[in-house]
């Protein structure tokens, strides 16, 4: 993760317009779970010797803190939460990035409120991406309305992560899904980043079973125009995939007849 723990240089607005920015941070985003890159021990330290160091460090100098944040990125303990909260307000833009995914891995109802504040105001991309991703800890919490601002409106990477949490967002009740699908096809459908397009898919896919039925055949009919349509075959592989994954006979039997048609190969 040390890659990838420099701030933006440049203000929302002109990142929006930097291809360069926007390549580089696309392809970070491609490598998976931004935890997954944490530096481990081949042997496994004793889990509440780990947490009572990390829990210190977290009020110790700056070098301290990043060391103690990095404990809580991998391990869970009830204790960290109240230490988390005040680096959400740290001047250094990394450390902000870190407590927040610290808060990912620590779920806590008290952090709802300062991390949709993040996710509206900060200047800092990388702290916004950090929260749309940890947000999906939250999927009880009022986060679909700023999930769906996220998606229409930053840039890229955040549009990438909360394409994402918003599938765990719709996933606890069917208005909330019905709303989470009625972002996620217009995402799909006019994103212009192939990879909020692809995560649009793979969202709506995991979201079918949580959907009425009318909105189930308009997600099947989106998907099929991605697979038919759509100019990037990222998303073209998603959409199928999202398709096939549905396990619907009539749409299987589409499937089938869109290759013997010479549609699909």
């Amino acid at each position: 993760m040390a890659d990838s723990l420099h701030p933006f240089s440049h203000s929302p607005s002109e990142l929006a317009l930097d291809p360069e920015v926007l390549a580089s941070e696309l392809a970070e985003e491609l490598l998976g779970d931004p935890l997954d890159d944490l530096d481990m021990d081949a042997a496994q330290p004793d889990l509440a010797a780990e947490c009572d160091l990390g829990l210190v460090l977290l009020q110790g100098s700056s070098d301290e803190r990043m060391q103690g944040l990095r404990i809580f990125c991998t391990y869970r303990d009830p204790r960290a939460p109240d230490k988390l909260l005040p680096l959400l307000d740290a001047s250094c833009p990394i450390q902000r990035m870190s407590a927040v995914y610290a808060l990912g891995r620590n779920p806590a109802p008290q952090a709802v409120v300062p991390l949709l504040a993040l996710l509206q105001n900060d200047s800092n991309g990388y702290v916004r991406k950090a929260v749309a991703w940890s947000l999906s800890s939250y999927p009880d919490a009022p986060v679909m309305t700023p999930l769906i601002r996220a998606l229409q409106n930053d840039i890229a990477a955040v549009r990438l992560w909360a394409s994402s949490t918003l599938a765990d967002a719709g996933s606890t009740g069917l208005a909330k899904a019905d709303q989470a699908a009625g972002q996620l096809l217009v995402s799909l459908r006019i994103d212009s980043e192939p990879v909020v397009r692809s995560n649009s898919a793979w969202s709506l896919g995991r979201l079918y079973g949580d959907l009425v039925e009318p909105r189930q055949r308009e997600v099947e009919q989106a998907l099929v125009q991605a697979l038919l349509k759509d100019t990037d075959p990222t998303v073209r592989d998603e959409a199928r995939m999202a398709l096939e994954q549905l396990e619907d006979p009539e749409v299987l039997e589409r499937l089938h007849t869109l290759v013997d048609e010479g549609l699909l190969s």
